[in-house]
């Protein structure tokens, strides 16, 4: 009977040992099971458009793109900074050639020198304007009737002179205020364009007539018109071979337009006085060329 007992044990002892074997094999089976599906989906979580291999292309565009905007940015700083500096250039110049503009030291002289780089200080007003009694295509007061004295007084003496010789010569525009030349520069840009502005009007500042020295002449023969033909005229070459005789000089010659900036007024009178006019008339030079201030 005691044999039989411990059979029986030993026969459930070896049961339950095969039951736990199938048990844990089975729980081994499945583990690896999970494990298998969580290699063959490791991103599975993360969402279709968290791979790593879009991370990485989203880093390298995006680098991309601000290496690219920042070459952009760069060309359009350097395309800025050179419009600034052309601008710059341009607003200190005359004309926009690059030239620096100066501001003479002494208006007030007879000979001084203003053009296209040369300006009058701010503010400049010439002293003792006076209207010599010379003909005028007009009658009402204008103040481009107006001269200094000492310019005056020798304009009239050249009116009479070339009267004498039988030539009838029309004052036509003295001075002007910088506010009047201004409208005057602006008028003929909106007209005739900055190119041919430049060539025949001078910007404020920078014009002769805000001296009091200039006078611009004409004649009835020239229908009392500033224009080049006036050298056709017997008024036009009376001026050309005479005015220095009274201190004045055709301020802008044929075929010095490189050296004074305008082009040819045979109209354009300037006082100066006569030892240099004469000078500059004998030389045939202008009075930059007079005074070695070339531009």
């Amino acid at each position: 009977m005691k044999h039989l007992y411990i059979t029986v044990l030993l026969f459930l002892l070896v049961i339950g040992a095969g039951c736990s074997g199938v048990t844990n094999e089975n729980n081994s089976n499945s583990t690896s099971s999970d494990s298998s599906s969580q290699q063959e989906n490791p991103d599975k979580e993360k969402g279709p458009d968290d791979t790593e291999g879009f991370g990485a292309d989203s880093d390298q565009q995006a680098d991309q793109k601000e290496t690219d905007t920042g070459q952009k940015k760069s060309q359009n700083d350097n395309q800025s900074e050179n419009e600034t500096k052309d601008k710059q250039t341009e607003s200190d110049s005359g004309d926009g050639s690059g030239s620096e503009l100066v501001t003479v030291k002494e208006p007030h002289a007879i000979t001084v020198v203003v053009n296209k780089n040369r300006k009058l200080p701010e503010g400049f007003e010439p002293k003792n304007l006076t209207v010599p009694e010379v003909p005028f295509p007009f009658d009402e007061f204008h103040q481009k009737k107006q001269l200094r004295l000492e310019a005056a007084e020798a304009l009239e003496e050249l009116f009479r002179g070339a009267k004498q010789d039988g030539v009838e010569l029309v004052a036509a525009s003295g001075y002007r205020s910088y506010e009047r030349q201004k409208q005057i520069y602006q008028n003929n840009v909106s007209q005739n364009g900055k190119e041919h502005a430049n060539q025949f009007s001078a910007k404020p500042g920078t014009s002769e007539h805000q001296t009091g020295l200039a006078m611009d002449v004409t004649s009835a023969a020239a229908a009392f018109k500033l224009e080049q033909s006036f050298i056709e005229t017997k008024e036009g070459k009376w001026l050309e071979d005479n005015a220095h005789e009274y201190g004045f000089i055709i301020r802008y010659p044929e075929g010095k337009s490189d050296i004074t900036g305008y082009a040819y007024e045979p109209w354009h009178l300037r006082y100066v006085g006569i030892e240099t006019a004469t000078e500059i008339h004998q030389e045939q030079e202008t009075l930059e060329e007079f005074f070695g201030l070339y531009p």
